[in-house]
């Protein structure tokens, strides 16, 4: 699904501007004139960001509640009538920047978590395993289990090591 960009402004020429924005992202762009158009544009769909106009900002007193509906959507705010089209580009340039580093962070956060998990799981399994082996009563039946857990364990701690993960 293609990423796609929400302009709020009710600026003349808004169209125009989310055409420019389009053809330099290569991103769909959708406008919305006020903030009921807003919301539902976000109701419909996901937007990577959401553009809004100042001057829509200054008539509510808490936080619009265009951002708060805006999901993970980089929130943008812009005074269209004295920014042209070219500093509107070098802002959602630098927020999709962000956004895009802020999601490379996220991944590496999460995947580094999941590793951590996956390490300390089958160093258990692994200990665990060979300490019920060690026991003296252990029926030949629940050895063989045991010994199969221990390869088990054993074969998944080599491939995790394969690809970086050491256990």
């Amino acid at each position: 699904m293609q990423e796609q960009i929400l302009l709020v402004t009710a600026i003349a020429g808004a169209e125009n501007c989310a055409a420019v924005v389009s053809k330099q992202f290569g991103l769909t762009v959708e406008t919305a004139a006020n903030r009921k158009e807003a919301l539902g544009a976000l109701r419909r769909r996901n937007f990577a960001l959401v553009v809004l106009d100042s001057s829509l900002l200054e008539a509510v007193s808490d936080a619009d509640p265009i951002f708060r509906h805006s999901g993970l959507a980089i929130p943008l705010e812009i005074n269209f009538a004295i920014s042209g089209c070219s500093r509107l580009v070098r802002e959602i340039r630098a927020a999709l920047h962000r956004r895009e580093m802020e999601q490379s962070l996220a991944a590496r956060a999460a995947a580094t978590s999941l590793e951590s998990n996956l390490r300390d799981t089958v160093a258990g399994l692994l200990l665990q395993s060979q300490l019920a082996l060690a026991e003296p009563s252990v029926p030949p039946q629940v050895a063989d289990k045991l010994k199969l857990m221990v390869e088990l364990a054993s074969n998944l701690r080599q491939k995790l090591e394969q690809t970086g993960v050491t256990v």
